[in-house]
């Protein structure tokens, strides 16, 4: 059976409270809380060069740890300002440089945002500069081990939604859905907190995509204070926000899915990360049990 991983996006207070300083300390980290998976942002700028990042990647496959990468934020796939799309294509193949160096397997990105055109007519040059990204980026060997992941947003005015990921991922076999159920909680003004809605979730992946990838998706998780416009701050487990986590971690462990779970906390990503991995342990050891007394 696969597993469910567990890790969080960039470093924790708790890692430099402790003493540590480089990215790469943070694998045997990780492992030291038995989590299995790491997402190192790039959001600001591409800025390790390969000594580093093979570092990084070194000390994670001792450590067992899962590696994924954020893009900047500046990508811009729907943009008509031809600096703008020049630069979003940089930094889509400075990323996958950057995995292919650490030995990362996914690199999640933002769409970007519409600009002043129509919302269909912005995917569509979204789409079209993105296909010809992924053209250049095979060229280069880029995508032989690593996938891309769009992301869902959190802002109304963002792309980025449920199908319009899903309409990148079916560009090629080298993408993955990224969905973040904080910004679904976000930008739906507060859903995405029954079993039901998660499970709508994956069958729209699994009709759209198939099983066997809805069964492995990239998932961004943490609670998020939400506004008319959308997501606002990302907060902690400790604060009174939702989305609740219980009903996704449900539904993954009922259905024997592994998915990558990356937890976007503010400061306790690691430790809130640790409480879903808790959880679903706890989920899978009833079933387990469950099993054995139909049996």
């Amino acid at each position: 059976m696969n597993y469910a991983e567990f890790g969080p996006a960039g470093n924790p207070d708790a890692f430099y409270q402790e003493g540590h300083k480089a990215s790469q300390d943070m694998p045997a980290w990780l492992a030291g809380l038995q989590l299995n998976a790491y997402e190192y942002q790039c959001g600001r700028g591409v800025h390790l060069g390969e000594n580093t990042a093979a570092a990084i990647g070194e000390a994670a496959r001792r450590n067992g740890i899962k590696l994924s990468i954020h893009a900047p934020y500046f990508i811009s796939l729907a943009t008509e300002d031809e600096t703008i799309a020049a630069n979003t294509r940089q930094h889509f193949i400075k990323s996958l440089q950057v995995a292919v160096w650490m030995g990362a397997d996914r690199v999640v990105f933002h769409i970007g945002g519409p600009g002043k055109q129509r919302r269909d007519e912005a995917l569509a040059r979204a789409l079209k500069l993105f296909g010809s990204i992924l053209d250049d980026a095979a060229k280069q060997g880029l995508l032989d081990n690593v996938c891309l992941a769009p992301e869902t947003m959190g802002k109304q005015n963002q792309l980025g939604n449920l199908q319009e990921v899903l309409s990148f991922c079916q560009l090629s076999k080298r993408l993955v859905p990224a969905i973040d159920f904080g910004h679904l909680h976000a930008v739906t003004g507060g859903g995405y907190i029954t079993r039901d809605e998660y499970m709508e979730i994956f069958d729209q992946i699994a009709a759209s995509l198939g099983e066997e990838l809805a069964a492995r998706i990239h998932i961004h998780f943490s609670k998020i204070e939400f506004t008319k416009a959308g997501e606002k701050r990302h907060w902690t487990f400790q604060d009174q926000y939702g989305p609740p986590m219980e009903p996704l971690l449900e539904t993954i462990a009922q259905r024997g899915y592994s998915p990558r779970i990356i937890c976007e906390s503010a400061g306790s990503q690691a430790e809130d990360a640790k409480t879903m991995q808790d959880y679903y342990l706890k989920l899978l050891a009833e079933k387990q049990s469950f099993c054995q007394v139909e049996k």
